[in-house]
């Protein structure tokens, strides 16, 4: 490993996407509480999954409110994920559609699980948040992200698409054999990949991707750059789901992602787009940090109470690894330590 290793950050294309359309919404060109299909034609006709007929067939109807921007932000769309949901899982073998890790637009065309803002379900919304982008703006995802927040941010060595000299940094990712230790898999490039998804996708580095958390530590603004308006920032990092609260995300691929409980016995909320820890972790992160990962266990946090942000990459599958987990609270507390202002 060095400094400028290349990672597969997966999830962690997340925040970046929803940086990208709260940008939009300060320009007023797209609103939270807007619904979407305004934007996005394909949102106009999905419908709720509400189970199936005894004859395997889906059950199906319409959904009581349209899905705003708000609701792709924070999950709470109705939108799922088929990696994690069985249900979704078994309706895409019947439609014959393909799963969104093969980054086909009719991986998209997936009913809803529940009425928008009914629930919280981790899923595709911001793959879709990706295509509202692509649509208001004219631009795709990889050229907005370049524009607007990766160049301004001096994160050169991100991006969905794989410069030679980034592929001769890449880490390959690696799956533990039976006796525990890191074998390399093969992950081949997608074909037939016919956009850039919102949700996935991006490749990145530590320092990279430390200049965005740290953008968003400084409340918009990274080394004299704006980015986003300190009102946004504060807007992103609040509770964004109300009542509701972010569940235990439960895994139906094992070989992606193992059932892991994060801050367990902790109330856990969603911002513009980040889980929230509600409480107080003694020796680690303060009540209210941000935080997300991605699927070949790549990590980051921003304590926005301590002012300390950190990003962690590894490329093992599945997430929710136990040697990662225990890498991860190493580190934490490290860092934590030696820091003598989060004491």
């Amino acid at each position: 490993m060095t400094l400028d290793s290349v990672f597969r950050i997966a999830s962690m294309t997340k925040a970046i996407t929803g940086a990208a359309a709260m940008q939009l919404v300060e320009k007023g060109r797209i609103g939270l509480e807007q619904p979407m299909s305004d934007v996005l034609p394909l949102l106009r006709d999905v419908r709720v999954l509400e189970g199936f007929h005894g004859d395997g067939t889906p059950r199906m109807r319409d959904p009581k409110s349209p899905i705003t921007l708000l609701h792709l932000l924070t999950h709470t769309s109705g939108y799922g994920y088929d990696i994690f949901n069985p249900d979704l899982a078994r309706y895409i073998q019947i439609a014959g559609l393909p799963s969104i890790l093969s980054r086909r637009n009719d991986a998209l065309r997936v009913p809803l699980l529940f009425d928008p803002g009914s629930g919280w379900e981790y899923g595709i919304g911001l793959d879709l948040v990706g295509k509202v982008i692509e649509e208001v703006t004219g631009e795709d995802l990889e050229s907005y992200f370049r524009r607007h927040i990766l160049d301004p941010l001096g994160m050169h060595d991100t991006s969905f698409l794989l410069r030679n000299d980034m592929a001769q940094r890449l880490v390959g990712t690696h799956v533990r054999a039976p006796d525990g230790k890191p074998v390399a898999i093969s992950i081949e490039p997608l074909e037939e990949a016919e956009f850039h998804t919102g949700g996935a996708g991006l490749f990145s580095t530590a320092p990279d991707y430390i200049s965005f958390t740290r953008m968003l530590l400084g409340g918009g603004t990274f080394n004299g750059v704006e980015v986003l308006k300190p009102e946004t920032v504060k807007l992103m990092t609040r509770n964004a789901i109300g009542d509701l609260d972010v569940p235990m995300v439960h895994s139906n691929n094992p070989a992606l992602a193992l059932e892991v409980e994060t801050f367990p016995g902790q109330v856990k909320k969603w911002g513009l787009t980040f889980l929230i820890n509600t409480a107080d972790v003694e020796g680690f992160r303060s009540g209210g940090s941000l935080t997300w990962g991605g699927v070949h266990n790549t990590y980051y946090w921003i304590d926005l109470k301590k002012r300390i942000t950190a990003v962690a990459l590894m490329q093992i599958l599945p997430i929710g690894d136990p040697h990662v987990q225990q890498t991860m609270i190493g580190f934490e507390r490290a860092l934590y330590a030696a820091v003598p202002s989060a004491a």
